[in-house]
């Protein structure tokens, strides 16, 4: 028995999953001792470099002692485009290191108060402060404080950014006429786990009199990408002076007078459009939303998951839309609804689980959307492979083993009679293994095809750490229909029958010539009635000998 023992590279340390503050420098380790081929970094799928060439990206270096196998990736000031996945390969190898999670934190910018550093209002009236602090990752929490104890009742909201990983942040507070005084004092403190002290802004409350305003936006429900007017009036001693517009907390600069008129989409729906009217004492500020129906939007997008076989899978799927959207769940390439809700759980997962899963999100009579995750099972390697193969007597010959299999098998091996072989050569007996994007294909090639290869049973097994899986394999001869062993016996047989039909043949033959010369000599006194059935049984004896006679010849030849 044969057996053929190789050094495997491993990884004594591999990256794991680290939280940064941007700006901060981050090193991911990987350590493969003994290997001297080529590693490769990637993030989120993408290669940055081979080696320690990382010539395309400034702030990363490749460091560690290069002869102990040390590959660590140092990223000198962490950006959000940091904020991925990384993977270290060792390409000869072919192994890598499981996907490490790099996610970047980032402080809120500095929050803004509304109408700070001094809002004036008329004695009796309520206060409406509102604070946003943009730029978070994750978005940042608000709270507001005066003479040191936090008040509670703010409106809290968030925003997510266009780059789909930042945040702003709105809060509204309101205070009751009683509840204030002139000259207090009120502070937005927000923070994140990326600046936990907080960044606070403060404003200065001056109780006067200040413009009564309403804000009006007609017309109501409105479809997305229609025509909407915000008209802002307003009751004031002394006269205003002049309007100002602002949306989700971004001053509008265009617009200066009492109405707006704007073609709205869905971001009007969450960020709300809001009218400050001013006089000589102060600012009066005033917030409308609007009721824009508009088509699905992902809030939450859904993630691939790779799970062990008989695990869980969770797939989790936020829309938003107006009015209320329906949420389907499906498998690609079937009909059938798994779910209506935002989570999609798939219990015990099997092998057939595994592929294209679509949430798809519905708002009636405005639109649809959807988004493709994949589901990726590890389980036992599956072989699917011919269980004849063809191949040419006396010439090379291969057999071909399929497997797929997550994860990548750990062994494969041929085996038959009394031999086994992973890879390598042994006497006429090679074996290959490629690796391609379907699966694992193996090859065991036979340099001259003997007899013998016929009559062999071929084994092909592959395991993984869930398992293992078996196909048997045999050979006939390219171009027949029928093993080579079968064929041989069928001949041997053949060869035997004709030998015991031409004796039988031959016993015929001598008997019926002793008859004819027995008749010979009685011979005298035959009617012609006898005469006539002597020649048509001679006849017929000797058609009957021609015909045996040629389809013995006939099945020899064969």
């Amino acid at each position: 028995m044969a057996y053929i023992t190789k050094c495997v590279a491993v990884f004594t340390q591999q990256p794991t999953d680290l939280v940064v503050v941007a700006g901060q420098p981050v090193t991911l380790p990987c350590s493969i001792p003994g290997y001297h081929g080529m590693v490769l970094w990637l993030r989120d799928g993408m290669a940055l470099g081979v080696n320690r060439d990382l010539s395309g990206y400034p702030r990363y270096d490749i460091v560690g002692d290069h002869s102990k196998g040390e590959y660590h990736l140092l990223i000198q000031r962490t950006e959000m485009q940091d904020d991925a996945f990384f993977e270290c390969q060792a390409i000869q190898a072919a192994i890598r290191t499981r996907p490490a999670r790099l996610t970047v934190l980032v402080p809120p910018e500095d929050p803004v108060i509304m109408g700070a550093p001094v809002v004036s209002l008329r004695a009796g009236d309520p206060l409406n402060l509102t604070c946003h602090a943009d730029n978070a990752k994750p978005a940042a929490s608000i709270i507001w404080i005066r003479n040191g104890q936090v008040l509670n009742g703010a409106m809290y909201s968030k925003t997510l950014l266009r780059d789909g990983r930042r945040e702003s942040t709105v809060s509204t507070l309101y205070l009751s006429a009683s509840n204030i005084e002139t000259g207090q004092r009120i502070t937005c403190r927000a923070s994140n786990k990326a600046a936990p002290n907080g960044k606070d802004a403060v404003v200065t409350i001056d109780i006067q009199h200040l413009p009564l305003v309403n804000l009006s936006v007609e017309p109501q429900p409105i479809l997305e990408g229609n025509l909407v007017k915000f008209h802002c009036s307003a009751k004031a001693n002394p006269p205003v002076i002049h309007y100002r517009w602002a949306k989700g907390g971004s001053i509008i600069r265009e617009v200066s007078g009492d109405t707006y008129e704007v073609i709205v989409d869905h971001s009007f729906f969450t960020e709300p459009v809001s009218c400050e009217v001013t006089n000589a004492l102060g600012s009066t500020n005033i917030s409308r939303n609007v009721d824009v129906y508009f088509g699905p939007r992902m809030a939450a997008e859904p993630q691939s998951l790779q799970v062990d076989q008989g695990s869980d899978a969770i797939f989790n799927c936020a829309w938003t839309g107006n009015p209320s959207l329906t949420i389907v769940w499906m498998k690609r390439g079937s009909g059938v609804v798994l779910s209506n809700e935002n989570i999609l759980t798939l219990k015990a997962v099997r092998q057939e689980d595994a592929g294209k899963y679509v949430c798809r999100a519905v708002v009636p009579r405005v639109g649809a959307g959807e988004k493709e995750v994949s589901l990726t099972v590890n389980g036992p390697p599956t072989i699917s492979s011919t269980q004849t193969q063809q191949v040419l007597y006396g010439e090379k010959g291969q057999i071909k083993c399929f497997i797929r299999s997550t994860p990548p098998p750990d062994r494969i091996a041929w085996s038959w009679k009394e031999t086994v072989l992973e890879s390598g050569t042994s006497g006429r007996y090679t074996v290959e293994t490629v690796s391609t994007e379907e699966g694992v294909i193996s090859t065991l090639t036979m340099s001259n095809i003997v007899p013998a290869d016929f009559q062999t049973i071929y084994n092909c097994t592959a395991w993984n750490s869930f398992g293992s899986d078996t196909e048997i394999i045999r050979l006939k001869e390219q171009g027949t229909s029928t093993p080579f062993s079968l064929r041989l016996a069928v001949i041997i047989g053949v060869a035997v029958g004709a030998f015991l039909a031409l004796i039988v043949l031959m016993g015929t033959l001598a008997a019926f010539c002793c008859a004819r010369f027995q008749r010979n000599l009685k011979g005298v006194g035959l009617a012609k009635n006898d005469i006539r059935v002597e020649i048509v049984h001679k006849d017929h004896n000797s058609a009957r000998e021609t015909e045996e006679h040629t389809a013995i010849k006939q099945m020899m030849v064969s």
